[in-house]
């Protein structure tokens, strides 16, 4: 297959210059793997990633989990595709964090030609617990002829 983008475009720090002023920026997330098979992303958490209640917010693991996935998702696009956008998500938690390092890390689970579905586990790097599975859905979108 021809991707959109091209093999010498795949690297952490690429992608990290494209989505400078963007959310996933905004919250520190950091690249550190970026192949067509896999995404592996993190934060440290801080103040900003907490809900009111003291816990790490829920939306701080689905914007690294979807960033992931969605930067992932971008890195397996057919050249004749216009772009993609999300049709569904779903997160399971099971812990949480107050400090460290949150680790997330995208596969694929089909990369169909108009869907892609692709699975994301959140963990804690510094415990290796489990926090979140995450799965989102992919409309690969095509230019109108």
């Amino acid at each position: 297959m021809t991707y959109k983008m091209p093999d010498e475009a795949l690297t952490p720090e690429a992608f990290m210059e494209r989505a400078a002023t963007s959310l996933p920026a905004h919250l520190g997330i950091r690249l550190t793997k970026t192949t067509r098979e896999m995404f592996v992303g993190e934060f440290d958490v801080k103040p900003f990633h907490m809900a009111p209640n003291g816990f790490l917010h829920a939306g701080s693991v689905v914007t690294l989990a979807d960033s992931m996935c969605g930067l992932a998702c971008a890195a397996n696009l057919p050249d004749t595709s216009s772009g993609f956008t999300t049709i569904e998500l779903k997160t399971n938690f099971f812990g949480t964090a107050l400090e460290g390092t949150v680790t997330a890390t995208a596969v694929p689970v089909h990369l169909g030609r108009t869907t892609h579905v692709w699975d994301c586990e959140v963990t804690h790097r510094d415990t290796g617990k489990r926090m979140a599975l995450f799965r989102c859905t992919q409309m690969v979108l095509f230019p109108k002829s």
